[in-house]
């Protein structure tokens, strides 16, 4: 019977999760050093062997996420998928003669239960000519010998090229959206006043249907971040070898990059919707309507919108509107902004956060599930994470107990980004988040200036050159 895949959630139990993996005295010796059955350190090599099953042991899945999460720091992942190959081959060579049949029997179904991980958790990794070929000649070895190993194998290789589709797809989309949403919304204003007579709120007048479609932009863009990309952000060179930098391709971390952009369109795009009436009161219910809506995406779980909505607002072109914030009711704004107050490093969002994460764990729903945090709060987590400790022991041992802290904050992601978004979609709605221009700087201070005129000497000539 083959070990099956727990979900995420149960992956990493509070406890310090599962660290025990299967401690036999000979690990000691090969090159792995545990305390208290806690596996903390090893050499690159023992590591590696540690990954790869025998007849009588398959490695637990937490080890299996966290080395193939961090063992990217110090080798390609094509590298390591060659040292596997290499490793299941030779068993197979030291196998005695007669045992052969047998020996694929006991082993193939570990084999493949790896790559099935492999493939499925860390997809992208595949995108390489060179992994592929190694997939397949491993995938080949094994089906060989079963007609049972030959469709799972099949089968393998099918669901891992339908998410590459899928991703290669996803990305096409956004570029089109990135060539559509490039034009400033100043420039059309002055060619083409009556193409964007709309404004956010003619689109859709019901905060609550704004926060769940945001929602779903959000666990999309969520959804298609591999978690290697949260690695790869930081790598940099192996110290012991320095004329290798472990990730030249940068590219690796691009759906993490256009989530990153999304939270800044978002915000930009708040601020335009309220810079641009000429009217007080109207610019006053879009800042109203915006606070509806933030606080509903608090309500949701989707802190990263929430944050986006509120940084928006705290723009210098918008935040200077004194005579237009008089006009609004901002008692539900200081709510929000206390939630998000950056001060003793997030303290309010953080336990915010662990209510939400809490509620998901016990859900019933999807929608009591979704946590979407704010993002680039995450992202620095992580790297200071990564900052904060070396890769590697001064004996030249992988600090394995670094990459446990990493693989957990990434499995927590692993979790969010799983949930499916249980509202219904707008398209129109959708279609104008992702596409409609919006205002650059210069354009935001210009119809700000415009709204309430300049105060001081450095507005005036900001003014002044902006014009």
């Amino acid at each position: 019977k083959m070990p099956q895949t727990p979900p995420f959630a149960a992956m990493f139990d509070s406890s310090g999760y599962n660290r025990n993996l299967y401690q036999t005295k000979e690990d000691n010796c090969g090159g792995l050093y545990y305390h208290d059955n806690n596996l903390l350190s090893g050499s690159l090599e023992a590591l590696i062997q540690h990954l790869v099953p025998n007849v009588d042991y398959y490695p637990d899945r937490t080890y299996i996420f966290t080395f193939l999460l961090s063992s990217r720091l110090f080798m390609h992942p094509y590298e390591l998928m060659a040292k596997v190959c290499h490793l299941c081959i030779e068993q197979q060579r030291l196998s005695e003669p007669g045992l052969d049949k047998n020996w694929t029997q006991k082993i193939a179904p570990k084999i493949l239960q790896l790559l099935t991980e492999w493939t499925e958790t860390f997809p992208y990794d595949f995108r390489d000519e060179r992994m592929m070929r190694n997939l397949k000649e491993l995938g080949q070895r094994i089906a060989s010998g079963d007609e049972v190993y030959r469709k799972n194998v099949q089968q393998l290789l099918q669901n891992l090229i339908r998410k590459l589709a899928a991703v290669t797809q996803y990305e096409e989309v956004l570029a089109k959206i990135d060539a559509t949403a490039s034009t400033d919304r100043l420039t059309l204003l002055k060619t083409k006043p009556q193409s964007i007579q709309r404004d956010i709120i003619t689109v859709c007048n019901d905060p609550y249907v704004l926060a769940q479609q945001l929602t779903h932009i959000e666990l999309e863009r969520l959804n298609y971040i591999g978690p290697e990309e949260f690695i790869q952000a930081f790598v940099q060179k192996d110290p012991l070898n320095n004329d290798k930098s472990c990730y030249g391709d940068r590219k690796k971390t691009r759906n993490l990059e256009a989530y990153v952009e999304w939270f800044n369109r978002l915000s930009y795009l708040v601020a335009t919707e309220i810079c641009m009436p000429v009217k007080k009161k109207h610019r006053a219910r879009v800042i109203e309507y915006f606070i509806d809506v933030a606080r509903e995406c608090f309500n949701i779980g989707n802190f990263n919108s929430l944050m986006a909505i509120i940084s928006g607002m705290n723009m210098s072109p918008v935040s200077r509107l004194k005579k237009t914030w008089a006009r609004v009711k901002t008692a539900k704004f200081d709510i929000l902004e206390h939630q998000m107050d950056p001060s003793s490093n997030f303290y309010n969002y953080r336990t915010a956060l662990r209510g939400a994460t809490q509620r998901s764990l016990t859900a019933h729903s999807n929608r009591e599930k979704i946590v979407i945090p704010f993002f680039s709060l995450l992202i620095k987590d992580i790297y200071f994470l990564n900052e904060g400790c070396a890769n590697r022991l001064p004996n030249g041992h992988v600090n394995f107990e670094k990459f446990w802290e990493l693989a957990k904050q990434v499995s927590e992601f692993m979790t969010w980004k799983q949930v499916e978004c249980p509202f219904e979609r707008d398209w129109k709605i959708l279609q104008y988040l992702l596409t409609v221009p919006v205002f650059s700087d210069d354009a935001l201070y210009l119809a700000s200036y415009e709204s309430e005129s300049p105060e001081n000497h450095i507005e005036k000539d900001r003014w002044k050159t902006l014009r």
